[in-house]
């Protein structure tokens, strides 16, 4: 029987659980904390999917300034860390002001969550709403380069991606 264990206090991020922050007005890669997943590594096969949604993500739109609205989409199977909830929610937020290309913003996204997590596989997924009639569904994956089992589940899911296929909508029994 396996026991289950509680993370301790000097397990937690101190920087800001619990605490408020002023809001940002820029990009904040600084807002990010991980916490601690486990004690030992896990393979992708026996670590669990991490799917998060942000309903009302803004960012800028670099050519004119208008704002772009989207849904992104975080799925990530953990290696050692956990991103910290409050922390994504205000990185996130920290967007609201910074003019990117939807495609750079879920670049910028995957690539600051791969830094701070090292997980063995992780996809953002941007729905962002239609200007001119073009809506733009970015898609961006990491893989540990070392693991073969994180890089066959990343060559599946660019085979067999289809937009709107890995958001928690899709998931929903009908």
């Amino acid at each position: 029987m396996n026991e289950s264990s509680t993370r301790s206090d000097d397990r937690l991020p101190q920087a800001s659980l619990g605490k408020r922050r002023e809001a940002a007005y820029t990009y904040r890669p600084d807002f990010l904390e991980a916490i601690p997943f486990a004690d030992d590594d896990h393979s992708p096969a026996e670590s669990p999917w991490v799917s998060l949604h942000a309903l009302r993500f803004t960012s800028l739109c670099p050519v004119t300034g208008q704002p772009d609205w989207a849904e992104i989409t975080i799925n990530y199977i953990p290696a050692l860390s956990l991103v910290e909830s409050k922390s994504l929610k205000e990185y996130l937020g920290s967007f609201r002001m910074h003019g990117d290309f939807h495609e750079d913003v879920c670049r910028i996204i995957c690539d600051d969550l791969v830094q701070i997590l090292q997980p063995h596989y992780l996809e953002v997924i941007g729905c962002f709403d239609s200007r001119g009639s073009i809506a733009i569904w970015p898609y961006v994956q990491y893989a540990s380069a070392h693991n073969e089992e994180a890089q066959a589940i990343r060559r599946h899911r660019r085979m067999h991606y289809t937009p709107g296929a890995y958001t928690p909508e899709s998931q929903q029994v009908r």
